[in-house]
């Protein structure tokens, strides 16, 4: 088994991160919406898994965005996110390990937390040490138990993917001090069941 880190590294190598972007963006869209509704004030975001930082980039375009930071193990991923905007910020880490210099008020992340033997445990790394008291995180993924068609995938990639239901995914939110969750497919089509959405917002008591 490969570590995905090193596969999403050939994938930059090889252009692949273009098709991601281009397959994941109305589903982005649908998520960073439902993240910023009724924002009304400036607000600080981090990209989990960010790849080549193209959902920071669009973030980057909110005028009441003050800072969007980009975070992913591919190093092949984060030099070419510093290729494509060398003004931007993208750290090449260990999810589970790297800690922000100031915590944010939203953490976005797709198609990345199954990819961790024990997903819970980021999802609480991000809970106690990304967010500010009333930030929020949204996560979608399309590797899900609902999602059959996807079930082949870690055979199909040689990589460990965790597989969990909707209903499971949700309780890991829970069970990690996360409150006022919500769930929802986005881009749901064509026989898509839709990526898996989940949010949650860190409680400020």
């Amino acid at each position: 088994m490969r570590h995905a880190t090193d596969i999403f590294s050939e994938w930059a190598l090889g252009g692949k991160d273009e098709g991601m972007e281009k397959n994941h963006s109305l589903s982005v869209r649908e998520m960073l919406l439902h993240l910023t509704k009724n924002v009304k004030t400036s607000f600080s975001f981090i990209d989990a898994g960010c790849g080549n930082g193209w959902v920071v980039r669009k973030m980057q375009k909110n005028p009441l965005c003050s800072m969007a930071k980009g975070v992913d193990g591919a190093e092949d991923m984060i030099r070419k996110a510093k290729a494509i905007d060398p003004d931007g910020d993208y750290i090449c880490a260990d999810l589970l390990k790297w800690i922000p210099n100031e915590k944010v008020d939203f953490v976005h992340s797709m198609e990345v937390f199954y990819y961790f033997e024990n997903p819970g445990e980021l999802i609480n790394h991000i809970k106690s040490n990304w967010l500010k008291p009333g930030g929020k995180m949204v996560m979608g993924i399309d590797f899900y138990e609902e999602h059959e068609r996807s079930h082949s995938w870690p055979t199909d990639l040689g990589t460990h993917m965790t597989l969990l239901s909707e209903a499971k995914w949700v309780s890991l939110f829970s069970q990690n001090g996360f409150y006022q969750i919500e769930n929802f497919r986005a881009n749901v089509h064509d026989g898509f069941p839709g990526t898996l959405v989940v949010s949650g917002v860190l409680n400020s008591l």
